[in-house]
């Protein structure tokens, strides 16, 4: 799948669509370890090698691991040597009931992958194994897979142009063009097209209400520096990266307009986690009085959890953040090299521990507002929570 803007004037290139399949139906993921110098693709067929590409990282982005996920059980559901198996309709739920908990557990703070395969579990609950064949039961589950994929693209998108002219609204003015930050990656990359966060940025880029993104690094894994300078460096869109460190200087001696970010699960409250960064992001943001805007599908909701203290953080290998990988400017050839001195995380020494969240937690309370693809939520000056449900 290959998104358009709005416009119809810039077509995302191939390489930046995260997820992509061929006429033979054949799942193939672009390996983000790799980018932005090197582009590889990779065929997924089965649950558990979907399951090694999220766990690894190959693919990140909370909607994009949804996509992925449901897309690796409609692939093996597809094949006749797995589904001849299944001796009765309680077989292929056990099996998909089985997958949906494994997939489930590759990347725990990330809502979205768990909503995509409730959604086939609430339908298999209400299966019945003595009226229900096996062959309507995996075309059901695979339709469902289907509509998890395909429904991103074009809710990215409404939230691209609702995100944009709320900001736009607010901070307009006399003002013809925005300058607004960004941490992480939450484009086209991180979703089935388009993007969250980043999806604002390229609508007010293509209503011509754009003067610069900044974007930080988002170290250890550097999503921003590696993934989101591709997709906005290959837009033409006009950027500037920063370290992370650089945040507050920028604040300084800037006008920003609005910190915009995307989200892995945003709770009752509007306490959001996001990737790590984000929480120091908001903090600096409301000193300078910047408005800070969460992007993020109606699946990335968790009205189950009333605050972020009950959201669980990832916590990531020390090896992310102890070890870089880059392109060797002498040989022209991808390497990994250490940049701390050998010994850290790797051993139980106390002066060898690497402390390594994959996300923080934003308070409600430091969040202008929550857009998702239904409206936008937003904080009232004397409260601390934001009513999300009324964009659900």
């Amino acid at each position: 799948m290959v998104a358009q803007a709005p416009s119809g004037k810039k077509p995302l290139p191939d390489m930046m669509t995260s997820i992509r399949i061929d006429k033979s139906g054949q799942v193939e993921i672009v390996d983000q370890l790799l980018l932005p110098h090197s582009v590889v693709w990779i065929p997924i067929s089965t649950p558990e090698e979907a399951f090694e590409a999220i766990k690894s990282m190959k693919i990140r982005g909370a909607p994009a691991i949804a996509s992925l996920a449901a897309l690796s059980l409609k692939s093996s559901l597809s094949s006749t040597s797995l589904t001849d198996n299944f001796s009765s309709t309680a077989d292929a739920v056990k099996w998909v009931k089985e997958k949906c908990d494994y997939l489930q557990s590759s990347r725990p703070t990330a809502v979205n992958l768990s909503e995509a395969m409730n959604r086939i579990r609430q339908y298999l609950n209400t299966t019945s194994t003595e009226k229900d064949t096996k062959e309507s039961v995996i075309d059901k589950v695979r339709e469902i897979c289907q509509d998890v994929h395909e429904e991103d693209l074009e809710r990215n998108m409404r939230m691209g142009k609702l995100g944009a002219d709320w900001l736009f609204a607010k901070r307009g003015g006399k003002k013809d063009k925005l300058k607004v930050v960004t941490v992480c990656n939450t484009g086209s990359l991180a979703t089935s097209g388009y993007g969250t966060a980043i999806g604002v940025i390229t609508a007010l880029y293509e209503h011509d209400q754009l003067d610069t993104a900044y974007y930080a690094q988002t170290t250890p894994y550097h999503q921003g520096s590696r993934l989101t300078s591709l997709e906005l460096t290959t837009l033409q869109i006009p950027s500037c990266m920063i370290c992370d460190t650089m945040l507050g200087s920028l604040f300084q001696h800037e006008d920003i307009d609005g910190v915009i970010v995307g989200a892995d699960r945003v709770v009752k409250n509007g306490d959001t986690a996001n990737k790590i960064g984000t929480y120091q992001a908001a903090v600096l943001a409301q000193r300078h009085n910047i408005p800070f805007m969460v992007i993020a599908p109606v699946t990335t909701i968790d009205l189950s959890l009333e605050t972020g203290k009950e959201i669980h953080i990832e916590q990531r290998p020390s090896i992310e953040a102890t070890q870089v990988r880059g392109l060797n400017t002498g040989t022209g050839k991808l390497s990994v090299v250490r940049i701390t001195p050998e010994g850290v995380g790797e051993g139980d020494k106390p002066w060898q521990r690497v402390y390594n969240p994959s996300f923080d937690v934003t308070p409600a309370e430091l969040i202008s507002c929550v857009v998702t693809e239904k409206g936008v939520a937003e904080r009232k000056d004397d409260e601390k929570s934001i009513d999300v449900s009324s964009i659900c």
